[in-house]
């Protein structure tokens, strides 16, 4: 398949690109390769998964007159200008559900400690298009996982679900254009050790901020643990880390914080 467009360069968050009728934008970044075509009647979106087993680091795109092949799934959208160029623009979405991170191996936290983890976030690309940023249709970087987290089939909810290394040192977590940088920090106030063995991350509370090196943050949350699971409380910080560095906000947050969301999303944190 002959879909590589010429001259390639990096791919940008939030940057409008500018389209001539009958252009084709490729893209390739995470597990996707996209392409987005412009005609004087519509909009054409494909999009085709890659293997599970690869993990590019980098976001590269291109201008091209070239389709892939017709098994790669069509989307078509009307388009209401009649203008020969118009712009598309990517912004970045956390998960629209809750997602379950899962540490390849368990960790324990000493009575009376704290510890930050640093967790990437799987992000949703939104395809947006004109001066109004209208979204055409959202496209996930990675076959998400999904898990149910409840006491039985009954009461609970639909998650995703992410295996994570848990990194300890932030120097250490792989830097992806289509994964974004959680802070998670957690208290124990306990007299006990507090085994971790998965928590509930409440990403639909997450904003998205570009930093000034082209990686994606969000807000810390925040977990304290006072005498037991029941008494712990959890916060979604309203700044980012300093070591985020200087950064903009590119995508916000699907869902408003509020205190009963944050209580839900705590009563499974270590289900």
């Amino acid at each position: 398949m002959d879909s590589v467009a010429e001259g390639r360069s990096d791919g940008v968050w939030a940057k409008p690109y500018s389209l001539s009728s009958g252009q084709t934008q490729y893209h390739e970044l995470g597990q996707v390769r996209l392409w987005i075509t412009l005609l004087d009647r519509e909009w054409q979106v494909r999009a085709q998964t890659l293997e599970s087993g690869t993990d590019p680091v980098t976001w590269t795109e291109g201008v091209s007159h070239v389709l892939p092949s017709i098994d790669v799934p069509l989307q078509r959208f009307i388009r209401t200008t009649d203008t020969d160029t118009e712009s598309v623009t990517f912004i970045p979405a956390v998960a629209s559900l809750p997602t379950v991170i899962r540490p390849y191996q368990a960790m324990t936290i000493p009575a009376g400690q704290r510890c930050v983890i640093y967790v990437g976030t799987l992000v949703w690309m939104k395809v947006c298009v004109g001066e109004s940023q209208s979204v055409l249709t959202e496209v996930p970087l990675a076959v998400p996982s999904m898990t149910w987290v409840g006491p039985n089939t009954m009461e609970g909810e639909l998650c995703y679900s992410s295996a994570s290394f848990a990194r300890l040192v932030l120097e250490a977590v792989p830097k992806r254009p289509w994964r974004a940088i959680t802070p998670v920090t957690i208290i124990n106030r306990r007299k006990e050790p507090l085994l971790l063995e998965r928590f509930s991350l409440p990403t639909p509370l997450l904003s998205l901020h570009l930093n000034s090196k082209g990686q994606l943050w969000t807000p810390g949350v925040t977990v304290e643990c006072e005498t037991d699971m029941n008494s712990a409380t959890l916060r979604v910080d309203q700044a980012l880390m300093p070591a985020a560095g200087d950064a903009q906000q590119v995508g916000p947050a699907r869902e408003r914080v509020s205190r009963g969301r944050l209580i839900r999303a705590f009563d499974r944190m270590f289900g």
